[in-house]
């Protein structure tokens, strides 16, 4: 999942026009763009690690009876 989101973000910074690029540089957006992205795939694995927490708690209840 990592290796697709780092080709996806590389893919979107190749087709993007120059201009577009260099205005989001200039106005500070890109930071605000890595955040999101970062914050969102922060949440994905905090979530995902809980889950497996959980998952494990249950298979540890089920074969202790």
């Amino acid at each position: 999942m990592l290796i697709f989101a780092a080709q996806l973000l590389f893919s979107i910074t190749l087709s993007a026009r120059p201009e577009e690029a260099d205005f989001m540089r200039s106005t500070g957006m890109i930071y605000v763009v890595v955040a999101v992205i970062l914050v969102a795939l922060g949440g994905v694995a905090a979530f995902l690690f809980s889950l497996e927490r959980r998952f494990r708690k249950l298979e540890e209840h089920l074969n202790t009876k």
